[in-house]
């Protein structure tokens, strides 16, 4: 169990921000902060971490402070039980994919490293560079040497945005299978609508340092009308998977569109079923129609 009840004076793309966010993450859970560029959403991964201290409120973790204003408590990044993947890899380019993890996991045993080049499926990539991997190659890498030192939350900031569709997908099944596998707290910030749908069980939307809307991927994408710049329903004609995605066929009015979906998307979804398609920032979302 995350409890979280922080505020701080921010210096926001916009100018000054005061961030005041309160929030509670069951143990075990996949949650993601969404919200616009600036809403606080790296802020509060970094207070978590100990990368940014607060200035009021406290952070308990499973019964135990890690911050705490009243107190002074303040436990150092180090001790903080937190593996941290960020949006540009940070690997260093000197090392090689399994330096990399070694470096991260210091004196501790190193039968953990073999597990995550087996698990992320690294083990032909193990003695080659950064500079020679692509772009999703090394977000694997970020994500092993995340967890090398066997966290208890996972902290995922934007780390597929800068990926294709088609290995943005392939990590997102990489992502559930270790968030499943070593029974971790996960938060992600995320801004891809599909995304967002096929890993969380809770979303918490910032805004300007706050919390303006919580819930289900469901609930505060569709049933609270956020994707509202596109939205429209219509009847499946056809389903066709397509190497690790979904091409969904749906008729609208006298006009047939194609939508790429994911597969929990499409699992519920038969031809002739009616269909409410949602989009925002070109991120299509399909839904049953009850």
């Amino acid at each position: 169990m995350i409890e979280f009840q922080i505020s701080k004076h921010l210096q926001a793309s916009g100018g000054d921000m005061h961030f005041n966010v309160s929030l509670s993450i069951k143990k075990g859970q996949l949650v993601t902060l969404y919200g616009e560029s600036g809403a606080g959403k790296t802020s509060t991964l970094r207070m978590l971490a100990g990368l940014l201290q607060p200035d009021t409120g406290y952070i308990k973790v499973n019964e135990t402070f890690w911050y705490n204003s009243k107190t002074k408590q303040n436990l150092k990044p180090q001790s903080r039980k937190i593996g941290y993947v960020f949006q540009d890899y940070a690997l260093f380019p000197n090392m090689t994919v399994v330096q990399n993890l070694e470096f991260a996991l210091g004196k501790s045993d190193r039968g953990i490293i073999d597990e995550l080049i087996f698990t992320m499926e690294l083990d032909a990539l193990r003695n080659r560079k950064p500079e020679t991997l692509s772009g999703g190659q090394k977000q694997r890498v970020a994500l092993a040497r995340a967890l090398v030192q066997k966290p208890e939350i996972l902290l995922l900031d934007e780390p597929l945005s800068a990926l294709d569709i088609k290995i943005r997908l392939k990590l997102q099944d990489y992502i559930l299978k270790v968030h499943k596998l070593y029974k971790l707290t996960t938060i992600l910030i995320s801004h891809d609508i599909g995304e967002i749908h096929k890993l969380s069980d809770w979303v918490f939307e910032l805004k300007y340092g706050e919390i303006i809307n919580q819930g289900t991927p469901a609930d505060v994408f569709v049933k609270q009308n956020i994707s509202g710049k596109f939205k429209f329903t219509g009847e499946v004609l056809n389903i066709q998977k397509q190497d690790v995605i979904y091409i969904v066929s749906v008729l609208i009015h006298n006009e047939v569109v194609q939508i790429i979906a994911q597969e929990n998307e499409v699992q519920e979804i038969n031809p002739g079923d009616r269909v409410m398609v949602a989009s925002k920032a070109f991120n299509p979302v399909i839904y049953k129609v009850k």
